[in-house]
């Protein structure tokens, strides 16, 4: 099984030792580094892209709530949990749709049925195969064009499968294999498409609603979202999945 990547952020010593132990007992993890600031942890995060970061919430330089929202705009698939002796930012982490809240000082059971969770989301990203490819849709004859880093395309609507935040800029995948890169918003680009056909199911994803395949358990607050004919995967929200599941009664 491949070692899943981990960076740790706190400025306690103590603590970052405590975690590492916990990520040591695990198992199926890489300690790839420590920070013991916001700043110098998304410096090791731009340098190491790690799968998952686990930080405190009060930091020196930058708070964890603001390294968080800078991680998810570079990748939203990132798995955060937050450690933290402070309840009252729980509703922080839920805006940033953390992975999971664990409240100083926590038994290590629970930290290690977190991670349990981690790695097993983790193997099945890393081994999941393209099943089969999209379908074609009745809506083919809509059309977008797009301004990306190599020109102008113009694209059927139809053959967007996912669109979302990565590397703080907004990304399309295709059917045919294809990733255009464009400066456009999600919001922008929201605007354009036509909701009978796309939905935005999280602040860092538009899916294609005509090629859902199954929506899975992910974080405290999230569900993954996962298309037919493409690996990425999408995060949808509790709200969103609500909402969802009134389109499809």
């Amino acid at each position: 099984m491949q070692l899943v990547p981990v960076l740790i952020a706190d400025d306690d010593s103590a603590m970052r030792g405590i975690l590492k132990r916990i990520i040591e007992k695990s198992g199926g993890f890489q300690l790839v580094g420590e920070a013991a600031d916001g700043e110098r942890l998304l410096q090791l995060y731009d340098d190491l892209h790690p799968a998952l970061v686990i930080l405190d919430v009060e930091m020196p330089g930058k708070t964890g709530v603001a390294c968080a929202r800078v991680i998810q705009d570079t990748d939203p698939g990132c798995m955060l949990i937050f450690a933290t002796a402070h309840e009252q930012y729980m509703a922080d982490a839920f805006q940033v749709y953390a992975f999971d809240y664990l409240l100083k000082p926590f038994k290590i059971e629970r930290a290690l049925k977190t991670l349990d969770r981690v790695k097993l989301l983790y193997s099945q990203k890393e081994s999941r195969a393209i099943a089969e490819p999209a379908k074609p849709t009745a809506m083919s004859g809509e059309r977008i064009m797009l301004k990306h880093r190599e020109g102008v395309r113009f694209l059927d609507t139809s053959d967007i499968l996912l669109i979302q935040r990565e590397d703080r800029a907004t990304v399309l995948y295709t059917r045919d294999g294809n990733r255009y890169v464009t400066g456009d918003s999600l919001a922008d680009m929201a605007s354009r498409l036509n909701p009978a056909m796309f939905f935005r199911c999280h602040k860092s994803y538009i899916v294609n609603l005509h090629q859902i395949d199954e929506i899975l358990p992910y974080g405290r607050w999230t569900y993954t979202l996962r298309l037919r004919g493409i690996k990425q995967d999408a995060l949808i929200t509790q709200e969103k999945y609500e909402e969802l599941s009134r389109m499809f009664p």
